[in-house]
């Protein structure tokens, strides 16, 4: 179907007399769908105010985008040492998932307690809407020409300018593994995939944002073994993927203990009180 995808020739895009990064762009455009998303899923439920998504997300998404940062620039601090000016320039790209999931993520419950939303109930309305968020703003990768696989000659082989190739190492005209696109799809899919199941099986609250995390985090190992780009290595492994290993772990063993008990309990509910049976 293709012969190769080609990469976008700037960094910015142009609508009549406005200008935008495109990166911050791709960034704010899946917040707005995840903050739909989310408010759509709170009204559902019928837990809050129509407006708490809203409200939420303006604490949650600076937050996190700044968790995100800050792990990006200490996991790589070496690229920023003789230039720390660079560690505040976002538009450049460079914004670590696990930071940014984890200081957002907190700071929203804590937003969200004052508003008397059940932080177990939230979480799960959340955690569809987070996954989309991330399947939109990959797309800014692409416009960066980053985070890019290794070299292939697939139908979908990613191009990207000479100068980005000859800087990775390699030859102008050589094509590589679209990770963006990998992850942007699989999250995509995860996103629906969690709604699915949602209405098919029952879930304890809380159980939907550990399955997000657990096929995030799945996915996520996979698409960090095809990059490229310089990353700390441990044992043969990119850190970020010894980080999926312990966060998808985590995350198993809690939807694991959570589905025995809810087992057990509508074990010991329809069981009879043998003691009610004696004489």
């Amino acid at each position: 179907m293709f012969a190769s995808l080609p990469s976008p020739s700037a960094s910015s895009l142009q609508f009549g007399p406005l200008k935008f990064n495109a990166y911050g762009l791709m960034i704010a455009l899946g917040v707005i769908a995840a903050v739909w998303l989310f408010k759509k899923r709170l009204g559902q439920r019928q837990i809050g105010k129509p407006e708490d998504a809203g409200s939420i997300a303006m604490i949650a998404v600076p937050i996190g985008v700044i968790g995100g940062r800050a792990y990006h620039v200490l996991t790589d601090w070496e690229r920023f040492a003789d230039r720390p000016f660079d560690a505040v320039k976002i538009w450049q790209g460079g914004l670590g998932i696990w930071g940014g999931i984890f200081l957002g993520v907190v700071s929203g419950v804590i937003v969200a307690r004052g508003k008397n939303i059940p932080i177990a109930a939230g979480l799960s309305c959340v955690a569809p809407a987070l996954a989309l968020a991330q399947s939109i703003g990959r797309w800014g990768n692409w416009f960066n020409q980053e985070l890019f696989g290794k070299p292939t000659s697939l139908p979908w082989a990613l191009q990207i300018s000479a100068a980005k190739a000859e800087s990775a190492g390699f030859v102008a005209g050589t094509t590589f593994h679209p990770t963006f696109l990998y992850e942007s799809l699989g999250c995509l899919l995860i996103c629906v995939a969690l709604i699915k199941a949602e209405k098919r099986w029952r879930f304890q609250d809380g159980q939907i944002f550990a399955l997000y995390v657990a096929t995030y985090t799945f996915l996520r190992f996979f698409v960090e073994g095809l990059r490229i780009d310089t990353a700390k290595n441990i044992s043969g492994l990119r850190l970020n993927q010894w980080t999926s290993i312990i966060v998808f772990a985590v995350a198993v063993i809690y939807l694991t203990k959570t589905r025995l008990q809810t087992k057990n309990s509508k074990t010991a509910e329809s069981s009879p009180d043998l003691l009610d049976s004696k004489d």
